[in-house]
């Protein structure tokens, strides 16, 4: 038995305390953890190829002391995961859960509703948080529906693809390989209505870059800026921004047009070719 380990047992004798006690790490505050959640979400969206080690640093230099373990597991519950290039190793997690092929590879997206792209933030509230779906069409760069819960539990996500599939119905809807998205609840109503399911190699942050950029633009030019105290502030908020970036704001990448005339209109696009995957969104 290791020494130092006989002298912390006989300290726990001496003292009558129970000897786990002294290897227990308090949880922090509700408040705390918020914090650091909402730190991890700014980093996330400015550098999503940082890894748990880097960020431990990182946070260290802010004077935020945590271990990789604890931002793991934060992470896990935002739902954010490091985006680099590896190869498919995801496995699917029971026979509810299909893994279907990728479909974009090379592919030459030149007409709105060809290919859609979905997937879920975390939106941040001064107390709490929330999590964001929206579909967006990545032709057009229209946000065709979106919808917000405070869980990750699926129903949310169904709500909102019954919601994009009232508006149109896509050629290929593309995901990443989450399990919201390889339920059959979900691919069971875009295969229903005609469309095809294609999913991302597992950790290719380029497969969903239209998605990723669209995150960051509505984070740092609304959430981060509005401070939402409650759900509602969040929503209302959130509803007006995505209104402004579908019919307002201007996208260098669409000729200065907005994605409402591009999806309406897409003739107006003036652009030598069509749009290819790896084409740099606003």
């Amino acid at each position: 038995m290791p020494l130092l380990w006989q002298a912390d047992l006989w300290q726990a004798d001496l003292l009558s305390v129970a000897r786990s006690s002294l290897y227990y790490e308090p949880r922090l505050t509700r408040e705390a953890e918020i914090a650091i959640k909402h730190r991890l979400d700014e980093w996330y969206t400015q550098r999503p190829c940082l890894g748990t080690r880097k960020l431990v640093t990182l946070l260290a230099q802010e004077g935020i002391n945590v271990g990789r373990h604890t931002i793991r597991r934060y992470r896990a519950e935002m739902g954010l995961f490091t985006l680099y290039s590896a190869p498919n190793l995801s496995k699917p997690s029971g026979p509810d859960h299909k893994i279907y092929p990728y479909l974009l590879s090379g592919l030459c997206i030149d007409r709105p509703n060809h290919v859609w792209g979905v997937d879920i933030t975390y939106i941040r509230l001064r107390g709490g948080f929330l999590y964001l779906v929206a579909f967006l069409d990545w032709f057009s760069r229209l946000v065709v529906a979106w919808e917000l819960s405070d869980t990750l539990e699926i129903p949310f996500v169904l709500s909102c693809a019954a919601a994009s599939l009232k508006s149109a119905v896509p050629e290929i809807v593309n995901s990443d390989q989450g399990s919201h998205f390889t339920s059959e609840k979900f691919t069971s109503q875009f295969l229903t209505a005609g469309a095809r399911v294609s999913m991302d190699g597992r950790g290719r942050y380029l497969d969903n870059i239209f998605t990723e950029r669209l995150w960051r633009s509505v984070k740092q030019e609304e959430v981060y800026l509005a401070h939402y105290e409650t759900p509602r502030e969040a929503r209302q908020g959130l509803s007006s921004y995505l209104k402004f970036y579908n019919e307002v704001r201007p996208h260098q990448s669409l000729g200065n047009l907005t994605p409402a005339v591009v999806h309406a209109k897409p003739h107006q696009l003036l652009r030598k070719q069509p749009l290819q995957k790896g084409d740099s969104p606003p």
